[in-house]
């Protein structure tokens, strides 16, 4: 179950990743032709300020959950790399209970305000204002399928010292961690990486 779980996320979370590329080039496009066209034409896009602030919501929300899948966000393990394998664990399972609970928060409140929001449209594209709440929704949903699985497989799964650190310690980790085939494959750079304190 937790092999075809894997197999699924990973295509979904490499979908996400070309979308969150192509927001990236649409906002390149949109801002950049906007400055140029109303400094040689005196003109611009009207759509350009909110479509760009709308994309740039969207694609912070599937770039979070590509980091999630793949545990590139950064924060430190100072403590947690020093405790025995139970230890790691326990810390895992209260980490993972408790991003549970923030994650359906978020889904629960942007569902709520997705469906207030529905019927409002935008100033200037004229569009539902509720999509814009709806990269909450696809957040909170992505994080919580991601989290459960996760908390499945430290429960019950052949975990590592490697699988029990959910953080990076560096941006250039994280970097090599995002690009890795599989989110638990072994890290041998990573101790020359992060430094001394990695130990």
């Amino acid at each position: 179950m937790l092999a075809m779980a894997d197999r699924v996320l990973r295509g979904y979370t490499r979908v996400l990743d070309i979308l969150a590329g192509g927001c990236l080039a649409v906002m390149v496009v949109l801002v950049f032709g906007n400055v140029v066209l109303r400094y040689t034409f005196n003109s611009g896009i009207t759509v350009s300020e909110e479509l760009s602030r709308w994309l740039f919501v969207w694609l912070t929300f599937m770039g979070a959950v590509v980091a999630l899948r793949n545990h590139g966000h950064l924060g430190t393990d100072v403590l947690v790399s020093r405790l025995p394998l139970a230890g790691k664990k326990l810390c895992m399972v209260i980490a993972q209970v408790a991003m549970l609970y923030v994650s359906w928060l978020l889904l629960s409140g942007s569902w709520a305000q997705m469906l207030i929001n529905w019927e409002t449209e935008a100033p200037v594209t004229g569009a539902s204002v509720g999509i814009f709440y709806a990269s909450g929704v696809l957040m909170g949903g992505s994080a919580i399928a991601i989290l459960l699985r996760d908390l499945l497989h430290t429960l019950f799964g052949h975990v590592t010292d490697d699988d029990l650190v959910m953080v990076q310690e560096s941006e250039e980790v994280a970097a090599l961690e995002l690009h890795a085939s599989h989110p638990h494959a072994a890290r041998p750079d990573a101790d020359t990486a992060s430094g001394p304190d990695r130990r």
